[in-house]
């Protein structure tokens, strides 16, 4: 047995992080997906992060997500269960804080009794239910910050950020994995970690397998193609989009993923298509279609702090990529284009379907083929293990 594996023997992992049935793959997913693999671990979907209506919709929503939290943690596959443990959103309204803060507890608690994790790492991939670190019995708090939570649209920002940095000073550990966020986090908790996106490469570089099929949507497509993969929100440039589109009437845009924003502009022009979300599993095959691929981010606080997960899925396509400009985004310049304005952005398409060759794919899928999940994750719980108390001391 490893010093890892020794150290983390008969402890299991609470984590809290995005709806575990949402239909965009996060990190989230991907990091606790591998956690299981090596350790018992109690998924707890963490809603209530956006900033709600005053509405007896929301209400009523709150309160069937709180009778969920009552029913047993439903297991994904052996050793991994999911459960529910919301929050009222009302937040600002007396008594509620404080009933979240014991609800959330007593559920959480109640859930890892049923499941029988008995010693535990808390585990958190969202700031908003921080409130619990340190209040569940775990010999160790990690804090995996994927982003900069404060600055997604539509959440309460002064909360949220009031929580990410509450969370920040209370774990053990933290782990960033967006770049620039690093030193602020650093300054705040001496004891944080880089720790970049992983991949999945054996997936996606089946998008440059002869023998993998186009959907019948993706297929007779006037060429080339410009794809995209992943959530239409409100970071995305539509407006960019809808431009090179038509700068290029001939040319294909091709968006993969679930329309969270208004994108009626977009569905109007002939030369756009919306294939809404797909699973996960089939992500390659739409890429296999694409002839060049897209982030078309807004440049924006939240943008300027991210780690785009799907930088290291599009490079692991062969495909080449044109890209907006951030400080992750920057590290790959060597095998992304990256433009700072519309017509840099167009410019740059035009050379990466000129210049794409099969020697190109082959070194952009070399660029990540090292940075798989499993590296990722091996990586923080070498870090973790270091950090636990010894068995005798647990005890």
């Amino acid at each position: 047995m490893t010093d890892v594996h020794a150290a983390l023997h008969g402890r299991g992992i609470v984590y809290f992080g995005n709806d575990w049935n949402a239909e965009n793959r996060t990190s989230s997913h991907h990091v606790a997906a591998r956690l299981a693999q090596r350790m018992p671990v109690l998924y707890v979907d963490s809603p209530g992060m956006r900033a709600p209506n005053a509405s007896g919709r929301d209400l009523r929503k709150a309160w069937r997500k709180l009778a969920a939290a009552l029913r047993k943690p439903e297991p994904i596959r052996p050793g991994f269960w999911r459960c529910t443990v919301p929050q009222l959103p009302f937040r600002r309204v007396p008594g509620v804080e404080a009933f979240n803060r014991a609800f959330g507890r007593w559920a959480v608690r109640r859930a890892l009794r049923s499941v029988g994790i008995d010693r535990r790492i808390s585990w958190f991939v969202v700031p908003h239910p921080g409130f619990l670190a340190g209040r569940l019995g775990e010999d160790l708090c990690v804090y995996y910050c994927i982003d900069d939570y404060a600055a997604h649209p539509g959440v309460d920002a002064e909360l949220i950020g009031h929580r990410d940095a509450a969370l920040s000073r209370s774990a053990d550990l933290q782990f960033v994995a967006p770049p620039a966020l690093l030193e602020p986090k650093r300054a705040i908790n001496p004891q944080t970690f880089y720790a970049p996106h992983g991949v999945d490469v054996d997936l996606f570089r089946r998008a440059g397998d002869a023998g993998t099929p186009l959907p019948p949507a993706a297929r007779d497509l006037a060429s080339p193609v410009i794809g995209y993969i992943g959530s239409l929100h409100e970071w995305i440039d539509f407006e960019l989009i809808a431009w090179l589109a038509q700068q290029r009437p001939h040319w294909t845009f091709l968006l993969v993923g679930h329309a969270a924003a208004d994108v009626g502009a977009l569905r109007s022009l002939a030369n756009v298509r919306l294939a809404g979300p797909q699973p996960y599993a089939d992500l390659p095959r739409w890429a296999k279609a694409f002839d060049a691929a897209i982030i078309p981010y807004r440049l924006n606080r939240q943008v300027a702090n991210a780690n785009p997960l799907k930088l290291r899925e599009y490079l692991a396509t062969g495909k080449p990529v044109v890209s907006v400009r951030n400080p992750e985004i920057e590290k790959f310049a060597r095998w992304v284009r990256i433009a700072d304005d519309r017509e840099g952005f167009l410019q740059a398409l035009e050379q990466a379907l000129a210049e794409n060759d099969p020697d190109a794919a082959a070194e952009r899928i070399a660029a990540v083929a090292d940075q798989t999940w499993d590296r990722r994750v091996d990586d923080v719980l070498a870090v973790v293990a270091r950090a636990l108390p010894s068995s005798s001391q647990a005890a």
